[in-house]
Order: structure tokens, then C-alpha cells, then sequence
């Protein structure tokens, strides 16, 4: 008979996870392994899937458009300039406007947290370059004689991965993390604010 692991309680809602593709699976495994997390889509690669409903012709303005969203000083900003985007896109692209409406939550979760760590949260680019250097360093050896091989390589891999981050550098500093602590004591609400439309 097995017994179910002790509840942890639940996480702050401080806790974000940025992975690039959307996948049903992975967000209903994350939701019940990490209760409150918020869930923040890589901006690089929504801007691909972005693309993928955008006629060739207009990337560049659609893309200009969308990198603008992440050069805002505030939170309300942010959100202020998104909203200017939707509206620019809805006449002349619909289904591109539409997109970024039904992403909306996934790509401006960053605004939740302070602003010091909102370039660490809207980009997967530590993940991307370790995956680059075990497939770099497993792509040397080519053929490995048994599995228990490649997950020492591997292992070691990341092993001297967390010892240069924990050692020499850090990703996100002590003092962001408390304040992102803190946002995460407060009380979350839920419900949308909606705003009266103005002419």
C-alpha cells in the first residue's frame, strides 16, 4: 500500500514557470504540482506562433509591435500599450488580434512580479543555452555503450551548470526574491477589473 506524499502547502503566487510551447499537459501537471503558479510564455517563441496567423508581408510591423509591450516602464504601461495593439490589429488582422487577446494572460504575466526580474521571466534563454551545451557536448561522443553513460554526461553537465550559478552568479539576486516573496503574501484577486470605455 502506498501512501500519498504530505501536502507542501500551498506556493506563492511568486512562483513563475516559462516554457515555450503551450501544451495542455505540461499546464495541467505544473497547475497541480505548483498551486498558484503563474504561467509565462518564452516572448520569443510566442512571437513564432505569433507569426504563424500574421501574413509574411506584415512581421515586421506585427513583431515591432509586440517587442514595443516589452519596453514599457510600468506594469499599467504594459498593459496600456497591449491593449493600443489589440485595437491597432483588430481592423486590418482580426484573427492576429485575436491571438493576442487569447494570450494575453500567458505573455504579461511577467507584470505581476517586481520589474528588476521581468527580463528573467519573459525569456527562456538560460534553458535554451544549457540544452544547447549538453547537446553540444553529448553530439562529441556521438554513440554512447549503455544509458547509464549519457546520464553521467549529462549529470555532469548540469552539475557544473548549478555550481557556476550558484557560485559565481546569480540568476535572480537574494533581495528580488524577497520582494517577489512578498508580492506573493498578498492577497491575490482574481476577478478582472474592467474599465468604462471612452470615446
Amino acid at each position: 500500500m502506498t501512501q500519498d506524499p504530505p501536502a507542501a502547502g500551498p506556493l506563492p503566487p511568486a512562483v513563475a514557470t516559462r516554457l515555450k510551447r503551450d501544451s495542455a499537459g505540461l499546464v495541467a501537471a505544473i497547475t497541480a504540482t505548483l498551486p498558484g503558479a503563474t504561467w509565462q510564455r518564452c516572448r520569443t517563441h510566442y512571437a513564432a506562433n505569433l507569426m504563424s496567423t500574421t501574413p509574411k508581408s506584415s512581421w515586421p510591423w506585427v513583431k515591432a509591435l509586440l517587442h514595443s509591450v516589452y519596453d514599457q516602464p510600468d506594469a499599467d504601461a504594459v498593459q496600456a500599450q497591449f491593449d493600443r495593439i489589440i485595437d491597432a490589429l483588430a481592423g486590418k488582422f482580426p484573427a492576429v488580434a485575436d491571438h493576442l487577446e487569447t494570450a494575453r494572460a500567458d505573455i504579461l504575466a511577467f507584470t505581476a512580479f517586481p520589474k528588476e526580474v521581468w527580463r528573467q521571466i519573459w525569456s527562456n534563454n538560460p534553458n535554451e543555452r544549457l540544452n544547447r551545451e549538453i547537446r553540444r557536448r553529448t553530439d562529441v561522443v556521438g554513440i554512447f555503450p549503455d544509458r547509464a553513460s549519457i546520464i553521467r554526461l549529462v549529470g555532469a553537465v548540469l552539475a557544473e551548470q548549478h555550481d557556476e550559478w550558484a557560485e559565481a552568479r546569480r540568476y535572480l539576486g537574494l533581495d528580488v526574491l524577497a520582494k517577489s516573496q512578498a508580492l506573493g503574501t498578498q492577497e491575490v484577486n482574481t476577478e478582472p477589473i474592467l474599465q468604462a470605455l471612452t470615446a
